[in-house]
């Protein structure tokens, strides 16, 4: 069974000097259920279909299958897809051993930063770089599915004593 395992952190300050490639990303969910997402994403000129099941319970690890579609397929498969497209910039930021994937999120999500490490297990050591944040892994509110149902810009106007928190 296809495992990913995978720590996010919000992105607090400037990791643009370290970036080694970048591809914008277009996303959507077929179903965005937290149990059984199938995500539908076209990624630079390729198209993927990807099935995700539950995660455990830190959140890091859960199944991933994902298969390459042909574009007009994406491109059909996109059209069907749930309200609420993802669209957002995918920086690789290589870190020893490890790439970091930042994502800046553009449209509803304008001004999430968010950082992955994909790791072999959950005990992996990385290197922290000095503009990672908090680590937001255990919330489900920044997974991709969510913030296609409920995205970020919308937090604040909906929650104002989180607003409160935050400042």
């Amino acid at each position: 069974m296809p495992l990913e395992v995978e720590r996010k952190f919000l992105v607090t300050g400037d990791f643009s000097a370290a970036v080694s490639r970048s591809t914008r990303i277009v996303q959507g969910y077929l179903n965005s259920d937290p149990e059984r997402s199938v995500r539908v994403r076209i990624k630079g000129d390729e198209g993927f279909l990807t099935v995700k099941g539950p995660g455990n319970a830190s959140g890091t690890t859960r199944y991933e299958w994902e298969k390459k579609i042909s574009m007009p397929e994406a491109k059909e498969l996109l059209a069907l897809c749930e309200p609420g497209k993802i669209d957002k910039i995918r920086h690789l930021v290589p870190l020893g051993s490890h790439i970091l994937e930042v994502d800046v999120f553009y449209g509803a999500n304008t001004g999430l930063i968010l950082a992955e490490a994909e790791l072999a297990d959950e005990a992996e050591f990385f290197e922290r770089p000095p503009w990672l944040g908090e680590e937001v892994t255990h919330d489900p509110r920044y997974f991709n599915a969510s913030l296609s149902r409920r995205p970020f810009g919308e937090w604040r106007e909906a929650d104002p004593a989180q607003e409160a928190l935050e400042d």
